[in-house]
């Protein structure tokens, strides 16, 4: 596109990538180059400070709060070569066009640059919200002034996150650990992941259970033979459910009026059934119909991505950005479901070409989003273009990342333009009168899909893990009222009320969003801060809270619970809106934060409070540092209180009777005379309970000296890890066997343990003969063959002659018929493989078929949630296999891939789930030749540059 003649413009965007990109777009006569991203920020530490404020009281803070916030702005030490190169280009041309991002971010940028460069020619803005041709020339041609309104929200926004950050964060550093941060995103976002944390520590099981029964129909016609269906009444009493149980101390809720089954009473009931007739009460049809999912806005992307791509926030924000910055998609950060003409006339033609006329409704589908301020002009996360290209088209232009992403994408935006999914739902109730006239009512539900409509393409995963996919039907055989049926098998069956489920970074980014917390452009850094931070960790897909959070935030929420309201963190979003459509002014919003004077405008209990600048000021003598470095646990059976304190080298248990004398351990403020046991890295604190905690303090002190090895003359130790108890001397660890007991062990027996592994011998040939303990048990070992034993007794006792009969013998002599699993748990969240706990030799054990992790202490096959065995298992691959087996580590990758070949042969949708009614998507796929989603290895995502809250 070529400008005036004689005219040169010099287009200034914010990436390499994306200057690329738009070049191509533009004749002669155009110079496109970028700023990598903010050229200017708040000085970052003392150094950074020009010269001529070093002795300004304000420049500490790099904002004068006494003269209109007036913000002190520094070039980047790493930005100063590129600002020489752009402003020698600003001299030698005729005119400026700004091509940052259209957002506040990208609005702040431009003006940054104006303010930097300081040109003598005219500036203009362009917008766009794609990177193809037309759009490029159409922002070319229409450009517009820097809009100062959302310049002044960006500004308000940082000089805000400023001032909370560098007042409130003094106090962590004095009354919790030295080089801790505050954030006003941050520390709510922490808020959260400890909130639910706790509601898990205070959690209690409850055990209920009901009868599934197998039913039959005398004759088949449409539909199945048989049926499952659930007990739901007796005697007209609902059956008790887990809804039914207080959370806290697993008893059924006052007045729930329910059946409370227990398994005696579940087997008994199912015995006096046995052989009894069923008849059919009830029988409801009602139509289905289900609409599609509106098209992605950033929150929705993320958490989509995280749950079938098992990307992270800052994985797919840096995906979704290479994407764009190459004309792929439209702009990746915005709130606003819009799809603009152009692109649902470009999604329904390509709906005809796939999937048939019958899949366009007669209008086109338009959305209305729920974010509050939502920047409606703005579009929808959508493929670039008035013509989408197939992910087929682009199989060989993007890398894999790139392409699931894409898909995902073009699935979720033509899915919205198509029409209902619909069909019908069947609800059944059937009796049966049982030996002892009581009446036992069954449930059942079936659903049909007759037009799979937009689920053809596209279907949403849940972030409950037992949650049935939209597109799975349940069918039914075809039942009148009145109509008998028999009972071909009844089983009484357990439950166990779970705790609720962790936030992984999709859910909390949904929370997040439904609080009015937070926006498109701050979710993925938010996500990565709070990890930096050392806040959260992540455990497979969970996010996980630190004792360091609990400390913070139980500060936060004493001294200053203003400042971690979550309304009030919400209003100062929705007032940095207001900035940004002109209707409030910045200086006033700030004053009223800071100092507390309101001017009709800002917070008023803060302003109540004197201001942020007072709060934390007159409050810091209030806070009492051994109080907030206390996380209560419980009181023990002797009335000692077992608290976490979080000290300067780490988190540590403490116990101690109420009124106990106080002195600091060494390094700390406060403390307890107390015993103290270490806390093992890894632990959860929702995995802190009496048994564990019990274990970890072993008599006292977190660790017992059982005696001294005579052979090495080093000390005997008897400790206890994440996993459970072991011995230690030196750099020889031991496990205790099942059988043992850390309150009873004895130095003799240590011994033996750290024997091993035991030299039985040496054959004929030289070989070394072993007899150790193993994640599968005892066994004899040498070389590389390796033969079980029959018992843990065995490593110790068995000879040379036993050892090397066993060796000689064929391995399939050694196998015994496997045990059916204690329990069946489900799809395994990430690798979609089926977890089962089984009965070891050690104690139980999840397994997927590959990876095996025992269950910890405190942990009972009936307890354990799918989620937990997840994350254990995840934790356990995430370790590899053991040193010593280092040919094991090549084979690891080969192994963890397999679940992906199955998918690909499989040839489901982007959801990973092939059913009857998704046959027609995967003939339509193979048309367009699009990849199908598999679940991906995810990438340790690197630090974002954006601005962090």
């Amino acid at each position: 596109m070529p400008s005036n003649a004689g005219t040169t413009r010099l287009v200034i965007v914010e990436s390499p990538a994306k200057a690329k990109t738009i070049s191509g777009y533009l004749g002669p006569g155009y110079v496109v180059e970028a700023s990598f991203g903010h050229v200017r920020d708040l000085p970052r530490n003392a150094a950074d400070v020009p010269a001529k404020y070093k002795g300004e009281a304000w420049a500490r803070l790099g904002v004068d709060v006494d003269n209109g916030f007036h913000a002190l702005y520094v070039v980047s030490s790493d930005r100063r070569q590129q600002i020489s190169k752009l402003t020698k280009l600003a001299r030698e041309v005729d005119e400026i066009l700004l091509a940052t991002d259209e957002d506040r971010e990208g609005e702040a940028i431009a003006w940054h640059l104006v303010e930097t460069l300081k040109p003598k020619v005219p500036v203009k803005r362009m917008v766009f919200h794609e990177i193809t041709k037309p759009a490029i020339q159409a922002a070319v041609a229409n450009p517009r002034e820097i809009d100062r309104d959302l310049v002044d929200a960006q500004e308000a926004r940082r000089i805000l996150d400023r001032l909370y950050g560098y007042e409130v964060s003094p106090v962590l550093w004095k009354k919790v650990m030295p080089k801790l941060s505050a954030g006003r995103v941050q520390s709510v976002a922490t808020r959260t992941v400890v909130e639910r944390e706790r509601q898990r520590m205070a959690f209690r099981t409850a055990e209920y259970w009901d009868i599934l029964a197998t039913l039959a129909v005398e004759q088949a016609g449409e539909g199945p033979r048989t049926f499952n269906a659930t007990l739901v009444a007796l005697n007209g009493d609902r059956i008790a459910a887990g809804k039914d149980f207080e959370p806290t101390t697993g008893r059924v809720r006052p007045g729930a009026g329910v059946v409370h089954l227990d398994e005696s009473g579940a087997h008994g009931l199912a015995a006096r059934l046995a052989g009894r007739p069923f008849t059919v009460t009830r029988v409801e049809e009602k139509p289905y119909r289900r609409r599609p999912y509106a098209p992605f806005i950033t929150s929705t992307l993320q958490q989509e991505s995280a749950r079938k791509l098992r990307f992270s926030s800052q994985q797919t924000m840096r995906t979704a950005q290479r994407l764009y910055e190459n004309g792929y998609i439209t702009y990746m950060r915005t709130d606003s479901v819009n799809l603009s003409e152009t692109a649902i006339a470009a999604a329904r033609r390509q709906i005809v070409e796939l999937y048939g006329e019958r899949s366009v409704p007669p209008e086109p589908r338009r959305y209305t989003g729920k974010v509050k301020n939502a920047q409606e002009a703005h579009e929808a996360i959508r493929p670039a273009g008035d013509t989408f290209r197939t992910p087929g088209e682009l199989r060989n232009e993007l890398s894999v990342e790139e392409y699931k992403l894409y898909e995902l994408i073009w699935r979720r935006t033509i899915a919205s333009q198509m029409t209902d999914a619909v069909g019908f739902s069947v609800s059944v109730r059937i009796r049966a009168v049982t030996s002892a006239g009581e009446e036992a009512d069954f449930g059942a539900t079936g659903k049909t899909i007759t037009d799979p409509g937009f689920l053809r393409a596209y279907v949403e995963s849940s972030d409950d893990e037992n949650a049935e996919a939209e597109d799975a039907e349940r069918r039914l055989p075809t039942l009148v009222k009145d109509q008998p049926l028999t009972g071909e098998q009844l089983v009484a069956q357990g439950h166990h009320t779970q705790p609720p489920a962790r936030y992984t970074e999709a859910s909390l980014v949904k929370a997040l969003e439904e609080l009015g917390i937070g926006r498109p452009s701050t979710y993925a850094s938010i996500m990565q801060t709070i990890q930096d931070r050392g806040y959260v960790v992540k455990r497979g897909q969970a996010m996980i809270p630190s004792f360091l959070a609990f400390a913070v935030v139980g500060l936060m929420e004493r001294h200053y619970p203003r400042l971690i309201d979550y309304g009030f963190t919400a209003s100062m979003e929705n007032e940095l809106d207001e900035i940004a459509g002109g209707d409030h002014a910045a200086v006033d919003f700030l004053t009223a934060f800071y100092f507390g004077t309101t001017n009709g405008a800002g917070d008023q209990d803060i302003a109540r409070s004197g201001g942020l600048k007072k709060l934390v000021t007159e409050n810091l003598s209030d806070i009492d540092a051994r109080s907030v470095n206390s996380i209560p646990l419980f009181t023990d059976e002797q009335g000692r209180v077992v608290v976490v304190r979080v000290g300067r080298y780490g988190p540590y248990l403490q116990r101690e009777l109420p009124g106990e004398a106080a002195t600091p351990a060494d390094g700390e403020e406060g403390g307890g005379q107390g015993d103290r046991a270490p806390i093992p890295d890894g632990l959860a604190p929702d995995e802190l309970t009496p048994e564990k905690v019990h274990e970890l303090f072993l008599g006292g002190g977190g660790e017992r000296k059982l005696g001294e090895d005579p052979a090495t003359g080093e000390p005997i130790l008897l400790k206890s890890g994440r996993f459970g108890p072991y011995v230690a001397s030196g750099e020889r660890k031991s496990s205790l066997l099942r059988s043992q007991s850390p309150d009873a062990l004895t130095l003799e027996e240590a011994l033996r343990l750290l024997s091993l592994p035991r030299l039985v011998g040496v054959d004929p040939e030289g070989n070394e003969v072993f007899a150790n303990n193993g994640r599968y048990g005892p066994y004899v070992k040498r070389g590389e063959e390796f033969r079980s034993l029959d018992s843990e007794e065995k490593m110790f006792t068995v000879t040379l002659d036993e050892a090397l009969a066993l060796l000689a013998a064929p391995k399939t002599r050694q196998r015994r018929a496997p045990a059916p699993p204690l329990r069946e748990l489900g799809a395994d969240p990430l690798t979609e493989k089926p977890l089962v706990i089984k009965d070891g030799r050690f104690g139980p054990y999840v397994t997927d078929g590959e990876t095996n992790a025992s269950l910890r202490r405190g942990q009972t096959p009936e307890a354990l949630s799918l989620e937990q065995a997840s994350e254990m298992l995840a934790e356990k691959r995430a370790k590899g296999p053991a040193p010593r087996k280092r040919a094991a580590k090549k084979a690891t990758p080969a192994k963890r891939s397999t679940p992906a070949k199955k998918a690909a042969a499989t040839k489901t949708t982007a959801t990973g789930k092939a059913t009857k009614k998704t046959a027609a998507a995967t003939k339509v796929a193979k048309k367009t030749a699009t990849a199908k989603t598999t679940t991906a290895k995810q990438a340790k995502p690197k630090r974002a540059s954006s601005t962090t809250e």
